[in-house]
Parts: C-alpha cells; structure tokens; sequence
C-alpha cells in the first residue's frame, strides 16, 4: 500500500491517491480515458440500479440509441451545435488499411477509398439522433407524453482531463421526453430535478442546492437550464445534476409534431436530464478521509467486511466458521458481505486495507468474541465501536450501517452549511475566494450576463445556479453596485 497524501497538503494529489488505493480506477492508453476497475463500477451499478427504479417508478422506459450521429443532424440546432463544436470527435473512414514505409516499419492507416460521404460524430450527447426518431414514433397526442432515458457513454474532446470529474469519455443516463404542453415539459422538468435531489440526499448523503442556471451557464439549445449543486472538502462546488426544459427547439429542428385531441397540429415540447459518472468522483470529495475512500453504505459494492483473528491454526477453524456463519446470516438483509480470512497478512493491513477500500462497517471476531458469542462493529467514517451479540447480528448490523448513512449526510450537510455565507461587497468576494478559502458566497447580481462573465475572468468563481429557496430581498449588484432582485450562489467549481 502506498502512502495518501494528506488534504491539507494537496488536495488535488489526495483525490488521485484515493482513486488508486481504493482500487477506483486506472489510467487508459487513450488520452483522457479512463479504465474503471471493478471497485469503481460497482459503486456506478449501485447509483444506476437506484436511480434506475426511481426513474421507472414515475413512468420511464430505457431505450438504446446509436453511438454514431451524422454530422448534418448538429447543424439542424444552431445553439447545440455551437455548444458542442469544439467536443466533437469525428469519424471520416470506416477501413484502415496496412502500409509498410521504405524502413521496414509497418502501420495502419486510413484506407482513402473507405472515406465516408457523410462523417459521423461520437456522440456528445444524443438529444438530435433522439429527436430524429421521435420524429417518427410521434404522429399524436395518444402518443403523449413519451418517456424515454438511456444509460450509455458519450465523448466531449477535454483539453485537461480528471478521473471521474472531467473524462474525454463517460457514462451516464439521459433522459428525453416529448409533451403536450409547455406546462407538462417544465412540470416533467421540476419532477426530475427533485428527483436528483432527493436521490443525492437519500442515496449518496450529499447536501445539494438546487436552483435555476444562468443564461450563460444554460445547456446548448434549452429554454431553460436546473442543477443540483454539491459543496466538497475543499468548499468547491460540483454539479451533480442537471435537468433542461428544451422548449420547442429540438421540435421544430426535426419537425416533430403531434395531432391534439381538437385536431390541430402543433410541435411538441421537449425535455432532457442527466448525470454521469463524475457523480462518483462527487462521493469521493464528499465523504473520504486522509485513510482513503468513504462510502454512505447505500452506494457501496459492499456494507460490511468480517475480519477473522487467530494466532493458532485451531483458533482460525473457530473463528473462520464464525465468521462466515455471520456473513451467511447478514447478506440475505444487507447484501455482499466479505470475509477476510487470507493468512498471510496480519490483521491490521487487512483493517488499513478494507478502511482505504471505503467499506462502510468492519466486525472483527477473535477467539474470545467466539467464546462470548459476540462481535465488534467499527465504523469507517468515524472509528465508533460496538459490541454486538451473534443473536442480534442482523439488527445491530442494520442499526449501525443506518447510523453511518444518517451521520454522514448529517456531517456534509453541517460542512455546506458552515461555509455558505452572504457576501455584500467586491472587497469581501475577492477577500473569501483568495485568502479565506473560499466556500458557496450567496451574492446579489444584477442579472446581466457580462457582469457575470466580468466576475469569473476575474476570479474563476462562477454563478453556479439560482437558487430555489434564496433571499429575494433587493440588494446591490456584489460586483458592478447595480439594482439586484435577489441573491445568487457564487462558487469556485469543478
């Protein structure tokens, strides 16, 4: 095991080491890829399978749609295409062919006679492929509303690349919809924002702000543009989520329309909504420690690991068949438990192990825990101990992985809500943000998008969203002294 750098000291480094001690996930030979190891993908399953049933629960269906996207589709919604432009891959060949050059070295290269007529782009996000085939699944309003989402990967071109916050490629779900009405598009809008944020609170243990994106933060080709926003350890925001009212827009560019009840035709309206994998790298800066990754025991690959303690190989047959009757009991009610029973390593590398891992609750047995038929219970996140009987595994097990899930949502939410605070004055922004790190500054702003604009090339903090539940009360412009309606979270980001 290598050693964690410590948050005080660079955070960034810290991120990293968590991701490769915990087993998370590995560079790639593709620039900006990354390789997500089993550890990894376990946690994105868990996010998948809850978010999965939350989505069908209100009427959703999965579908798949293809990877390759003609080109000419990203020029039928000018404001998508400029939103997107610089993040496109594209495919121009479809055969390579072998050459050998004058020193005897062999490569491939693109056959000429293979070269597309129409290029392909690697989709960066699947809304006009979608729109091109509701086209032709809507003819109705009996075919309305249409519920559709799709969990797949996309690639946006990034320059400078992170594991898991920022990838050339990714996964996650998007979800697209097609209404009757305005009103059921922002309706169905709303109802998957919350669902994000109570998904995020309930599941994850993570605090959000959810609120309203600025005109210049707004999703290419939307009408309007919702986050959820997350604080982490080092008081940076992450968006978690968003969800778009697209409006008409996608409509008109592919001519979808329906047939009313009244018989007129009209286009219909749209919606679309996400959130990727870097929601795993949300969980990491959340919740771990300077010891390694810490998970809320709802989104971990396992709740519990049983460590078995002998000194003598008769002590390792008690305590072994202990061990394992107990995990046998446990996973029908709590799911994958593990049971650590490798001899050659002493018990606490496989304690520093499991806790770098992130697994939420470690029992320890030894030869007198046989004997008084009890077993120690040690938290993660915060090193509690209890003692439990073998009679009251199963409850004294659910009661403290409960615990864990409360406690640590608990302490996200005491941390956003210590470094939130009401900034009036240029002076005071500059001040928080360069000298007293930083944090989510609720600011008035004067609405106008140069000003904000003005603000983030002169601080790197942007408006991360307008929040629903603000102080609405008129104010002064924090930058520019103009008439403000309300105040606006302001926050570095990732």
């Amino acid at each position: 095991m290598a050693e964690i750098t410590k948050r005080s000291e660079d955070y960034s480094r810290w991120y990293l080491d968590v991701i490769r001690e915990a087993e998370l996930a590995d560079n790639s030979p593709v620039r900006g890829c990354m390789v997500i190891r089993p550890n990894g993908y376990a946690i994105w399953e868990n996010i998948q399978r809850d978010l999965d049933d939350r989505f069908k629960a209100l009427g959703h269906v999965n579908a798949y749609f293809p990877l390759l996207i003609p080109k000419s589709f990203l020029a039928k919604e000018a404001e998508h295409v400029e939103g997107f432009a610089k993040e496109c891959a594209i495919v121009t060949h479809h055969r390579l062919k072998q050459v050998t050059h004058p020193d005897g070295r062999v490569d491939v290269v693109p056959d000429p006679e293979s070269k597309l007529e129409e290029e392909y782009v690697i989709r960066p996000t699947s809304e006009t492929v979608i729109w091109d085939m509701y086209r032709k699944w809507i003819q109705s309003y009996r075919d309305l509303p249409l519920l559709i989402n799709q969990w797949a990967n996309v690639m946006r071109w990034e320059l400078r690349t992170r594991m898991f916050l920022r990838t050339t490629e990714f996964l996650w779900q998007e979800g697209h919809t097609a209404h009757a009405t305005a009103a059921e598009g922002r309706q169905e809008t709303l109802q998957m924002l919350e669902t994000y944020r109570r998904f995020a609170e309930e599941a994850l243990a993570m605090p959000v702000v959810a609120g309203t994106k600025t005109a210049n933060e707004r999703f290419a080709g939307a009408v309007e543009t919702y986050s959820i926003e997350a604080m982490m350890q080092d008081n940076k925001a992450l968006q978690a989520a968003t969800s778009h009212d697209l409006g008409q827009n996608f409509a008109k560019a592919f001519d979808v329309k329906f047939q009313s009840a009244e018989g007129q035709v009209d286009h219909v309206w749209a919606t679309s909504w996400g959130m990727s994998t870097r929601i795993v790298g949300a969980l990491i800066m959340t919740h771990s420690d300077d010891d390694g990754l810490v998970l809320p025991p709802r989104i971990a690959r396992a709740k519990a690991v049983v460590v078995p303690i002998w000194k003598n190989d008769e002590e390792k047959a008690a305590v072994c068949e202990a061990a394992r009757r107990l995990a046998a009991e446990l996973r029908p009610a709590i799911g994958p438990v593990h049971v650590d029973d490798r001899d050659n390593l002493r018990p606490g590398w496989k304690y520093s192990e499991w806790e770098r891992k992130g697994v939420p609750l470690r029992l320890e047995i030894g030869p007198r825990d046989v004997a008084g038929q009890t077993a120690v219970l040690k938290s993660r996140h915060d090193r509690a101990k209890t003692t439990v009987p073998f009679a009251g595994i199963v409850a004294g097990v659910e009661a403290e992985l409960a615990r864990i899930q409360d406690d640590l949502l608990a302490r996200a939410r005491r941390r956003l809500v210590a470094n939130t605070c009401r900034v009036d004055t240029w002076d005071d922004f500059v001040d928080l943000f360069e000298n007293r790190g930083g944090g989510f500054a609720m600011c008035h702003w004067c609405g106008d998008g140069h000003c904000e604009q003005m603000v983030q090339d002169k601080t790197k903090v942007t408006i991360r969203n307008i929040p629903f539940e603000r102080d609405e009360t008129p104010g002064a412009c924090v930058h520019c002294g103009k008439p403000s309606r309300g105040r606006v979270l302001f926050a570095q980001g990732y």
